[in-house]
């Protein structure tokens, strides 16, 4: 289900059910992070089912931190890393019966083997190395597994099996549930467009980025860098600063929407926030509070008050994040998302674009924009498959030397017939030594202290060392094996030659100047908002006599039903029309703000018919009305009620009506409060927003 569409409150009435039918004894609701936990009780405490009684209040719910099930607990919610503590880390573990039912929370992440295990490997290496979290608590249990997430993964089935119910983004911002968002909003600076460009023999500044420590080192070799790499392998103040500029034109630190920005590190995070600080100073002087922008990271101190103030609180309303808010934190406020980093999973950039799709009806939320500064959207939007998301096995210098010395990998085999998993460590081990010396001997002419050392060493071993990785081969896994034995200090070696090479693998700084060139909106094939208007105009004339849905739409509005309305908005959405979309177009082409309904936008292009904001077709059906007879003031107060209502509903009929009033008694007591004529308004409602053809 996509993001907003109430997986919590759906599981919460599945929840219920299972354990009212006894289908489930004992559920673990699991979560990756405590903040997805409190959300989730926090949901099982608000959400009201039968007899207006909460899950909790019917049900012993065990929260966070609380471990210790007991005979009537029916829901534990836990962390997978508490989770994995009880069970891999206790004298006394859970037994494999404890829970009967597992809901795993975002079940997209890291649940699956990262690469198959070769015999040897099963042999000698921890199998838990390969093996997510997740993944180790979920086979724990004889339980029924149920995952939920807005963007499966190929893993996500592996473990959990096909989809049993699926519901899409496009699906639910057709039907009103999810809020969609305008083309995004693209920045073209001089660096982003040229690159970052060093040459041989310059001096320049890189940054130990464990330590923070600044060197100063010079080239060897020409440097250049794209905008991937901005701010990841070249640190770059100089874009930054323009971007953070522009932002404070478009972001209101001090307005009820809110934005959220992401970086790349929290190094990146802090630059953004202090050069935010100066614009937005520069913007709104002393109206400016800098605790309208925070950044909440996973170094953030009290970050789950951090979140729950972002939620709840008018500050901050600017959130910098790296990675902390890219799943499962619900703020419907969030307007506006800035992308300051490129990711290459397409899992992680809709998660992250899901933190704005909820509805915000309370601040009049249409539509979302987002600002790509950094050409995400482009470079993800022909993305169509999904790679695991999962824990990558670390095998360290220190693991592949344990292995080696150990007699059991010359027994297990190896990946090639006829050969050892020693073999396999052997090769992989002369590789990694190999591309620490080389580099280490190519350098060594320039660095006096790095050339003393490499010569320290080749006494030591009685092997140059840019031929150690050939000699250990040539070796072969048990020779090799004793001659690290003898030389016990390998690694320490290896560690100081690295050391001593330094910041070769340091990010630079630049200290190019940056300018704005391009701030634009991209339309797809249509790059040009003039073309996508004539594009849609084309679209909608070839098609209105092959769509029923939009012939009713064209020629009789009023009989438009809802399935219809949703068909015609799935139709125009798989060609690449959306109404957010469509009113950005209008406004970048002429200059006006006009929000008209997708219906005002085909009744143009098909009629010629003039464009109005559907508010004012309101207004206007609301006249005749207002001079059917005369109605009482509380009457007129209700009509007028019922017309706020109505700005953002295209079919209006009784069961729209009931849902908006359902807390005053629904539709029935609305008609009786308006003397019995609610249906006479409705006709008349219908007859007045759009003009009849013919």
């Amino acid at each position: 289900m996509a993001t907003g569409t109430g997986k919590t409150r759906t599981i919460i009435g599945l929840m219920y059910r299972l354990l009212k039918a006894e289908r489930f004894r004992r559920i673990l609701f699991l979560v990756d992070r405590s903040a997805l936990g409190l959300q989730a009780i926090d949901a099982f405490n608000e959400a009201t089912l039968e007899q207006n009684h909460t899950l909790a209040q019917i049900y012993d719910i065990k929260e966070l931190g609380d471990m210790a099930a007991e005979a009537e607990t029916r829901i534990q919610v836990a962390t997978v890393q508490a989770m994995v503590r009880r069970i891999f880390q206790s004298d006394s573990p859970p037994p494999i019966d404890e829970y009967d039912c597992i809901i795993v929370d975002e079940a997209h992440r890291g649940y699956t083997l990262d690469q198959e295990m070769t015999e040897g490997e099963l042999a000698v290496r921890d199998y838990s190395q390969y093996l997510s979290q997740y993944r180790r608590v979920l086979d724990w249990f004889d339980a029924c597994r149920i995952g939920l997430t807005a963007t499966p993964a190929k893993h996500t089935s592996e473990i959990f099996g096909a989809p049993v119910f699926t519901y899409s983004y496009r699906e639910a911002v057709a039907d009103d549930w999810l809020i969609d968002h305008e083309p995004p909003i693209r920045y073209q600076t001089l660096l982003s467009q040229n690159g970052i460009h060093f040459a041989k023999g310059d001096s320049v500044s890189v940054i130990n980025t464990a330590t923070g420590e600044v060197d100063v080192a010079e080239l060897e070799d020409e440097l250049d860098f794209e905008i991937e790499s901005f701010n990841r392998r070249v640190i770059t103040p100089g874009f930054d600063k323009v971007i953070c500029a522009q932002l404070a034109q478009e972001l209101d630190p001090l307005g009820d929407e809110k934005a959220m920005i992401f970086c790349v590190n929290q190094a990146h995070a802090e630059r953004v926030k202090n050069l935010l600080d100066e614009a937005f100073k520069d913007a709104h002087d002393e109206a400016y509070n800098q605790a309208a922008v925070q950044i909440i990271t996973g170094q953030s101190d009290k970050v789950e008050q951090l979140i729950r103030q972002y939620k709840n609180e008018r500050y901050p309303s600017i959130a910098i994040t790296v990675d902390l808010l890219t799943t499962g934190i619900d703020v419907p406020r969030i307007c506006h998302l800035v992308f300051m980093r490129r990711v290459r999973s397409r899992i992680l950039y809709e998660q992250m674009k899901g933190r704005a799709t909820r509805r915000c009806d309370e601040i009049g939320k249409t539509v979302f924009r987002i600002y790509d500064p950094v050409d995400l959207y482009a470079s993800l939007e022909a993305v169509d498959t999904m790679k695991p998301l999962v824990k990558d096995p670390n095998v360290t210098l220190a693991q592949l030397v344990g292995e080696l010395t150990n007699p059991a990998s010359l027994d297990a085999p190896g990946s090639q017939a006829d050969s050892s998993h020693a073999h396999d460590v052997l090769d992989q081990l002369s590789q990694r030594v190999m591309r620490i010396l080389r580099k280490a001997s190519h350098k060594a002419e320039s660095k006096p202290t790095l050339k003393s050392k490499l010569a320290e060493l080749e006494d030591a071993w009685g092997v140059a060392p840019d031929k150690l990785h050939q000699h250990l081969h040539e070796l072969g896994p048990q020779q090799a094996a004793q001659f690290v034995r003898q030389h016990s200090q390998l690694l320490d070696q290896l560690a100081t030659v690295s050391a001593l090479l330094g910041s070769e693998n340091y990010p630079v700084i630049a200290t190019h100047t940056d300018e704005l060139m391009v701030r634009d909106q991209s339309y797809g094939d249509n790059q040009k908002p003039a073309d996508y208007l004539e594009s849609f105009h084309d679209f909608i004339r070839h098609q209105l006599n092959q769509s029923v849905a939009l012939g009713v739409v064209v020629n009789r509005p009023r009989d438009l039903t809802r399935e219809q309305l949703r068909e015609v908005h799935l139709l125009l959405d798989g060609h690449g029309f959306s109404e957010a979309s469509l009113q950005s177009a209008w406004r970048n082409q002429t200059n006006q703000e006009i929000a008209a309904s997708i219906i005002g936008f085909i009744r143009r292009a098909a009629l010629g018919e003039a464009l109005l904001p559907f508010e004012q077709r309101v207004a206007n059906a609301m006249q005749t009305i207002y001079a059917l007879q005369p109605w009482t003031p509380m009457q007129r107060k209700w009509l007028e009620r019922l017309a706020k209502q109505l700005v953002h509903e295209v079919v209006i009929d009784d069961r729209q009506i009931g849902e908006a009033f359902r807390s005053d008694g629904g539709s029935k007591q609305l008609d009786k409060r308006l003397g019995g004529h609610l249906a006479v308004v409705l006709e008349a409602l219908n007859d007045n927003l759009w003009p009849q053809v013919g």
